[in-house]
């Protein structure tokens, strides 16, 4: 050993061998060329560290050249690399890394010396040779080991990861050492090393192959690695500007691009650095011609590195997007392409591009046609097929916009097709659009302030001022007369007359028409004949003879009565000539723009080039009103369809609806406050995502104001609000509350300053209009939800201001007055102790019963929603309000005599001759009669809530505290006994408590059922006089009482049950027979709450209900579904056959009513298999002869309801339940019905099967094209995607229906069939024969029982027809005094009770 290192020695200092860089790590130790470098001495892993002493004392005193003589000795270390210790590779790493750093700091004075010899030249550029490769191989080692090790310390299920041995923390630092030394050392030009300054491939490829193996860790992108990652990208742009490594980084970028996603950013980084800081704009060329090569069908390949590629250029585009330009042509091929990420990446760069380089107005002429061209092509891939590109492009444009880079000119045009884009499939898109419509009315050059109408009239005056200055300013130019003109063409077009005419009667005059008409027309429609007459005097002007004259023909047949056409009645060649001369010479219009454009006079330089320029500036503003008004129109038509997206099925794009509306609020665009008030109620929306969004945006647009004062900002808070609040619906308002209750009681430093702005509007101290004067009570109403004191230390004031003696002149405020006081009720928050009530003799009351005893004997038209809050107030706020509201109706009902008896004595001192006179009379007293009737309803109806609600929530109130308070006597003795029998006692308790409800329960039902309406309560008064006028419509057929009769009578029934069942036929007889539509529309409201409160006694009664959806009124059907729709999904009512009614409406042709059946039978449809339930019966109820309903509707409706139909064996039962309704099926129609039906199904392989199992049921009907057509439908969607074998089996069905749909199903049973289906009869009775006994017992059994599907297949069956019994035909006339009761359904119409309906428990009834 010690003589191999005494000969080494002598060969280093006479140096004559070379170092080449290996290929291989063990092409060293192989016998080399002449004068080649071998490794000869490989010491054992046990002696490495006695070596590597020797190496580092070596260093110390022989400094870098020591490598000369040890590079045996770090060259084992890659020998021995997986055993020795990483201790070992660690400090031979360390090593290696100072001999790196002292040839960079000894190499400079070398090569700056021309008086070196080549020995020592050789010396040292075998030592860079030896220790950069000696470096980069032992630094890919450690990599690799560090890479593996994370795999192994990876964190497991459990989430914990083991620890990491210290070694590897450290190679973190070890490896920006490593990097920094190979950057140091070929920063100088040690190229100069080399003979004839050419570096070797291999030395370069040493250095670059270790930079991408260090690239291949997976967390090189992350932030913790950017030195690393700075660092590899600095040495390989040296390697690429002076080791010519061009060509093989970007070969080298492509490869790992393909192979490691991760590396997309790092590379855009290293790419814009290399063409940057290094200036090799190179690379970027042959690294997109490469991309740019790739073909179509490779990128379309999974794993061909086309995600990788996409982020690439995206991210490269918005580094350095100027460098792309000259290469841009490369890319645009992948637009063709088929991989839409490979378009997507390719439109981001146009982005980039337009945002960043091709922007702003002093562009060249070549720049601004590149821009164009982008611009083309963003557009068109605005309607890619692929739903990512169309969202992507939308977002780049947004990128354009907020960045005001899109040209004027084009801003019409993309917003159009962003408005388009909102009704696109897919949710993503639609987002894009969405967000792209807010940026161009955040960024809009426009003054989007006004509305369309205003801008139309600013347009049409700016457009008749600019007119005149064109007149005035070529007044004076030389006109050329209209007559002298016609001398001229008359000769010409005398003979294209003669012509026209001569070839009017040929048979090929209507070809040569056709072929003209776009000549004739130039695309414009015609409108009137003022138009047509314009348009042929401008073919006159330009020469288009025949044009002229074939349109003058025309137009006479078009507008007979026209004045400039009647001449033409007799068609000769005199009469059109005259007509034609009329209309050229004629034409004051024609003939002053025909002045305008010859050349003016000559006029005084400076006036002339002042009214030019005033011209010219005119221009400029009619072009940008009419850009604007364009624009404005836009805007509208974009908020009329976001607004109308608030309530999608989908978060993100009502989050994204919520804020565009606030967007255009914010910008106080017209008709922006329509999206604010109509998102209001998704406060109550049950998604918290949405509640939230619209809560922030109301936050952002009402409760921050903007101000430099306490005082503006509530001034400016409370005018919004206002604002929003006028002409707003009471389901807007209840909205607001939720809005408004949370800022106030959120502790807003505002709080007392906005009440204070409240108080002087409503008090008068403000002047403000009676609108704002509301609005600003109903706001402190809102207030006192979140804090009583806010109203009841001001209950005075709100009495004093709208109930005082003017009450009478505004029941509106008064109304709203009355609501604000009830929101200090216990009703609105939730009280343990005793109920907030005050006292009958407040002036509240007092001043309430005043108002409405005064104002029910006149004739107010806001009395009644006054009355019906005063009444609710009165019940939640008074003691004893029972009391109350009986002395009310006792005054109320004087009142009403005393007026009668007055009229009556009037109309005995009047003459006969006033007979007009005493009917409006009798109309007063109708109409007051009809309110105190209303009256006595309401009273009637919270009479009884307040006995459920307030009676019996203080009845369990006082039960609890005595029951508290016999605890506490009981002392701790009962304590512990308690604790002995802890069980028992509890059981004993529950009973007890149960039982005390159920006796409270009771004692409530029995005073409503007996108490209510006794002979002493003056509420039993009322009730035979409602009965008779309800009863009695030809009698009694002024509107509005019997409105209130009818009304005031349901409200009678809700007392009790007795009271309801006697009623309830005459309340559907009102219902069914009621001429007046509001009835009907009230009945059915109220006989819903009726089925809610007695289900058992409404329930015969359901097919009345249903009855009302085929209304012929449009209101009477809307309140119809509401009402079954809320009492269907509540499950108050079983869903049975007679919603077949309600899918009828869903071709209802009011788009409102359609939408509540839609709501209807989605919300049915989260119900388990509600719909696929009910589906049979409809389809049977539908198809029926009878009902005549057309074919469309049926398949609109259809295709509806099979569209929740999803699971595969409700679709499998359902083919088989279909195919065998052809069996009953009488008519073609319900054959074509079904087969419609069958294919809306989404028919799956079980399905199929189960179709091709029952071909006996619809075989014989395939001769039908209405049955055939279908079908094979179905085949053609289940061809779809579907594998080889399945795909056959889908073939043959279709062959086997073809041939029976054209031979006749007796020409294609076959002997070939029938042999066919012998072989499957006996492949059938193999397999079982095959089965255990058991199994071929049951199979048997089997076949002797029908199956589930055809014994539940009674639905199906058309019904017969029945007769129906006909019904007395009733006229409400005042002649039916003697037979009134006729009105009413007799006793055999009348339903009996089939199905009782289980009621809740009273005590569950009187806690809800």
């Amino acid at each position: 050993m010690d003589d191999i290192a005494v000969n080494r020695t002598a060969n280093i200092k006479g140096m004559s061998w070379d170092f080449f860089v290996p290929v291989c790590v063990g092409d060293l130790l192989k016998t080399g060329g002449i004068n080649q470098y071998v490794v000869q001495d490989v010491v054992s892993p046990k002696q490495l560290p006695s070596h590597l002493n020797r190496f580092k004392t070596a260093l110390r005193s022989q400094g870098p050249l020591c490598i000369l003589e040890h590079f045996d000795t770090a060259y084992s270390v890659l020998q021995h690399t997986t055993s020795v210790d990483l201790g070992v590779k660690e400090d031979t790493l360390e090593l290696l890394v100072q001999v790196v750093s002292s040839l960079s700091t000894s190499l400079p004075s070398l090569l700056i010396s021309a008086a070196v010899s080549a020995a020592e030249r050789k010396e040292k550029l075998n030592a860079v040779k030896m220790s950069v490769f000696l470096l980069c191989k032992i630094t890919e080692c450690l990599e690799s080991d560090c890479y593996r090790h994370s795999f192994i310390t990876a964190p497991g299920k459990g989430g914990k990861k083991a620890k990491t041995s210290e070694g590897f923390q450290q190679w973190e630092s070890m490896r920006e050492r490593v990097l920094q030394a190979l950057v140091q050392l070929l920063q100088l030009d040690i190229r100069s090393l080399w003979n004839l300054s050419l570096v070797e491939e291999e030395f370069t490829s040493c250095v670059t192959c270790c930079c991408y193996k260090l690239l291949e860790n997976p967390t090189i992108s992350h932030v913790k690695t950017k030195p690393t990652r700075d660092g590899i990208i600095h040495l390989l742009g040296l390697l690429i500007k002076k080791y010519n490594h061009l060509l093989g980084a970007s070969l080298k970028v492509i490869q790992l691009l393909q192979h490691f996603e991760q590396l997309s950013s790092v590379f855009a980084q290293a790419v814009s650095v290399w063409s940057t800081e290094y200036g090799v704009r190179a690379i970027i060329g042959e690294v997109i011609r490469e991309i740019g090569q790739k073909s179509t069908e490779e990128l379309a390949r999974e794993g061909s590195g086309v995600k990788a590629f996409s982020s690439f250029l995206s991210e490269l585009s918005a580094l350095v997007p100027e460098l792309l330009i000259p290469n841009i042509s490369v890319l645009i091929t992948h637009l063709e392409g088929e991989s839409h990420t490979m378009r997507v990446a390719v439109c981001e760069v146009l982005g980039d591009i337009l945002v960043r380089v091709l922007c702003g107005d002093g562009l060249e002429e070549s720049s601004k046609a590149d821009r164009d061209r982008f611009f083309d092509t963003l557009q068109e891939h605005l309607h890619d097929t692929h739903s990512h590109v169309r969202s992507r492009v939308l977002q780049v444009y947004t990128r354009i916009v907020n960045s005001k880079a899109l040209p004027l000119c084009r801003y019409s045009e993309v917003m159009g097709l962003a408005i388009d884009r909102l009704i696109d499939k897919s949710i993503n898109v639609v987002k894009s659009a969405i967000q792209l419509l807010a940026a161009f009315i955040a960024h809009n050059p426009y003054s989007c302030k006004l509305s369309s109408t205003d801008l139309e009239k600013t347009l049409e005056k700016e457009t008749t001022k600019l007119r005149e200055m064109k007149a005035k300013l070529y007044g004076s130019a030389p006109v050329i007369k209209a007559s002298e003109l016609w001398a001229a063409m008359e000769p010409e077009l005398r003979v294209t007359v003669g012509t026209e005419l001569e070839c009017l009667g040929d048979s090929q005059k209507d070809q040569q028409e056709k072929e003209e008409e776009a000549d004739v027309d130039e695309g414009k429609e015609i409108e009137d004949g003022r138009a047509t007459a314009v348009m042929i005097a401008q073919y006159l002007r330009v020469n288009k003879y025949r044009n002229a004259v074939r349109l003058c023909i025309k137009a006479h047949s078009r507008f007979p009565e026209s004045g400039m056409f009647s001449s033409l009645s007799t068609l000769t060649q005199e009469t059109l000539m005259d007509t034609l001369a009329l209309l050229f010479k004629g034409s004051d219009e024609d003939t002053s723009e025909k002045s305008q454009n010859l050349p003016p006079t000559p006029q005084k330089g400076e006036d002339k080039e002042a009214e030019d320029a005033e011209l010219k500036k005119q221009e400029r503003l009619v072009q940008y009103l009419r850009e604007t008004e364009t624009f404005a129109l836009q805007v509208e038509r974009a908020i009329s369809v976001i607004n109308s997206m608030l309530y999608r099925k989908t978060t993100s794009v009502v989050q994204e609806a919520v804020e565009f509306c606030v967007t255009v609020c914010e910008f106080s665009v017209a008709n922006s406050l329509s999206g604010v008030r109509k998102m209001l109620p998704l406060v109550w929306s049950t998604d918290t995502a949405i509640k939230d969004a619209v809560v922030q945006a109301y936050r952002r647009l009402y409760l921050n104001p903007q101000g430099d004062t306490n005082r503006m900002k509530a001034q400016t808070l409370v005018d919004s609000l206002s604002e929003l609040m006028i002409d707003a619906s009471l389901g807007t308002i209840q909205c607001l509350e939720e809005i408004v209750q949370e800022f106030f009681g959120s502790g807003n430093s505002l709080q007392s300053t906005v009440v204070q702005v409240l108080w002087g509007r409503f008090t008068g101290k403000t002047e403000t209009s009676v609108l704002y004067k509301r609005a600003a009570v109903l706001l402190l109403g809102m207030a006192a939800r979140a804090e009583r004191e806010v109203v009841l230390s001001n209950l005075d004031t709100l009495c004093s201001v709208a109930l005082g003696e003017k009450v009478t002149e505004d029941f509106l405020l008064a109304r709203d007055t009355v609501i604000t006081i009830c929101n200090i009720t216990d009703h609105v928050r939730q009280s343990r102790g005793a109920p907030f009530r005050l006292p009958q003799e407040h002036q509240l009351f007092t001043r309430l019963t005043h108002a409405i005893a005064e104002g029910a004997v006149m004739e107010y038209p806001h009395w009644e929603s006054f009355m019906e809050q005063a009444v609710r107030l009165t019940y939640l706020l008074a003691e004893s309000p029972d009391q109350l509201c009986s002395r009310l109706l006792q005054r109320t009902a004087r009142l009403l005599l005393d007026k009668i008896a007055e009229g009556s004595e009037v109309n005995k001192d009047v003459a006969q001759t006033q007979d007009g006179s005493q009917e409006s009379n009798e109309q007063v007293n109708c109409v007051c009669l009809a309110q105190l009737l209303a009256l006595c309803g309401r009273v009637a109806f919270w009479q009884v809530s307040h006995l459920e609600r307030s009676v019996s929530s203080e009845l369990r109130r006082r039960r609890g505290e005595t029951e508290q308070r016999e605890e506490k006597e009981k002392g701790p003795s009962s304590k512990a006994k308690l604790t002995a029998n802890e069980s028992t006692m509890e059981e004993e308790l529950g009973l007890v408590g149960a039982s005390a409800e159920d006796t409270e329960a009771e004692l409530i039902r029995k005073i409503c059922e007996t108490e209510l309406l006794a002979e002493e309560n003056l509420l039993s008064a009322f009730l035979p006089l409602l009965v008779k006028i309800c009863s009695s419509p030809g009698h009694y057929s002024h509107p509005q009482l019997t409105t209130a009769a009818c009304l005031a009578l349901s409200q009678y029934m809700m007392i009790s049950p007795s009271v309801c069942q006697e009623n309830a036929r005459l309340m559907f007889t009102v219902l069914e027979r009621s001429a007046l539509p509001v009835v009907r529309a009230n009945a059915i409201i109220a006989l819903g709450d009726l089925t809610v409160r007695f289900p058992n006694i409404l329930e015969p009664w359901t097919q009345n209900l249903y009855a009302r959806l085929s209304d012929e009124v449009s209101s009477v059907r809307q309140m119809a579904v509401t009402v079954l729709t809320q009492l269907v999904l509540k499950d108050v009512l079983k869903v049975k056959g007679q919603v077949s009614e309600v899918a009828v409406l869903l071709i209802d042709p009011e788009p409102h009513i359609t939408s509540l059946a839609l709501n209807f039978f989605n919300e049915l449809a989260s119900k388990d298999n509600a719909i696929y339930n009910l589906l049979p019966d409809i389809i049977s109820r539908l198809s029926d002869p009878e009902r005549g309903m057309s074919s469309e509707d049926f398949n609109t409706i259809m295709k509806q309801l099979f569209s929740y139909i999803t699971k595969e064996r409700q679709t499998e039962s359902l083919v088989e339940k279909l195919c065998q309704r052809f069996r009953t099926a009488r008519t073609e129609r319900q054959w074509c019905d079904l087969a419609i039906s069958l294919s809306l199904l989404s028919m799956c392989e079980r399905g199929f099967k189960r179709l091709q199992e029952c071909w006996e049921c619809y075989s014989d009907k395939l001769t039908e094209p209405g049955v055939y057509q279908p079908l094979v439908a179905i085949t053609t969607k289940l061809r779809r995607g579907a594998k080889l074998q399945f795909k056959s089996q889908v073939d043959d069905f279709e062959k086997r229906l073809t041939a029976v749909h054209t031979r006749g199903l007796e020409n294609v049973e076959s002997p070939e069939m029938d042999e066919e289906n012998q072989k499957e009869g006996q492949a059938t009775h193999e397999s079982v024969a095959g089965m255990p006994a058991r199994a071929r017992a049951k199979s048997k059994r089997g076949q002797s029982k029908p199956s589930v599907s055809s014994r539940s297949d009674d639905s199906f069956v058309t019904p017969q027809k029945t007769r129906k019994s006909k019904k007395p035909v009733i006229t409400f006339s005042s002649d039916e005094e003697e037979a009134e009761e006729d009105a009413v359904l007799t006793e055999s119409e009348t339903p009996k009770v089939t199905t009782p309906i289980a009621r809740t428990s009273r005590r569950a009834r009187l806690r809800n």
